[in-house]
């Protein structure tokens, strides 16, 4: 389990980007954050990779605190950040270096055939289109079998129809191997169509505003009008989460979407 205890974090400007914010994450959920810019959502990704440490509080997996870049995650930003210089099989394999050379073959052909770039192994970055670049880092993630996947706004420099393939294709990778995924996202449509569990956080400092429970099947038709009526719902959660008025009434205590399959 991943949890998040009564973190704080003031950076040395003397910003404040969260704080008190507390969280408990199951092994295989996936849970979207979403709020409104310099609310703490990418932030708190980064004190979960060890990228960033608390002011206070712990960020810890199953009782042990993260202090350092931890291999049990793995962090995908919404540039692919690949190394132009090397191709599709070495960007994917670069951080198998400890790994015999014939494990390391298995686990990158591998990786590379559930993301669908089997023939582009030999490719250079510059060859790629983006949908196909931003699959180079989804393996390049997934080849160290991380425990903890976060998605800091993965698809959101896409155009709609690649990002919505790419939704889709992350969840049927996820559905084989049930990795915990954290994903910060601004489109309210991508947190419905992907989570488990939704939190909307309030800024300035970061704090969590609401949490919303998703108990139906994938997968979710984005066509559906109970999502797009809850969609609605989402978005005035996330206009509440600017000003100090009494929230609206809790939805967590029935189902989000009643699918009809």
């Amino acid at each position: 389990m991943l949890r998040i205890e009564n973190v704080y974090k003031r950076f040395k400007n003397g910003f404040i980007a969260l704080d008190n914010l507390n969280l408990q994450i199951q092994p295989g959920e996936i849970v979207s954050l979403i709020g409104t810019s310099g609310c703490g959502k990418s932030t708190l990704l980064r004190l979960i990779a060890a990228l960033e440490h608390p002011t206070a509080g712990t960020v810890s997996i199953d009782n042990e605190p993260i202090t350092s870049p931890h291999p049990e995650v793995g962090i995908i930003f919404q540039e692919p950040r690949l190394m132009p210089w090397l191709t599709v099989w070495d960007n994917v394999r670069f951080g198998l270096e400890k790994m015999a050379p014939d494990q390391q073959t298995q686990r990158v052909a591998s990786t590379l055939a559930k993301v669908g770039l089997t023939e582009f192994a030999h490719a250079l970055p510059r060859q790629l289109s983006g949908g196909m670049a931003q699959r180079v880092s989804i393996a390049r993630a997934l080849v160290t079998q991380p425990s903890i996947l976060l998605l800091d706004e993965p698809f959101s420099a896409l155009d709609a129809f690649t990002r919505m393939k790419l939704q889709d294709h992350l969840l049927q990778i996820w559905s084989e191997d049930r990795p915990t995924l954290i994903f910060v996202t601004h489109d309210v449509e991508e947190a419905l169509v992907m989570s488990d569990r939704i939190i909307v956080m309030r800024g300035n400092p970061g704090r969590v505003h609401r949490e919303f429970k998703l108990n139906f099947p994938r997968p979710r038709r984005r066509t559906e009008q109970d999502l797009q009526e809850w969609k609605e719902r989402l978005l005035i959660e996330l206009d509440l989460s600017l000003e100090e008025l009494p929230t609206i009434e809790p939805l967590n205590d029935r189902p989000l979407i009643k699918a009809r399959f």
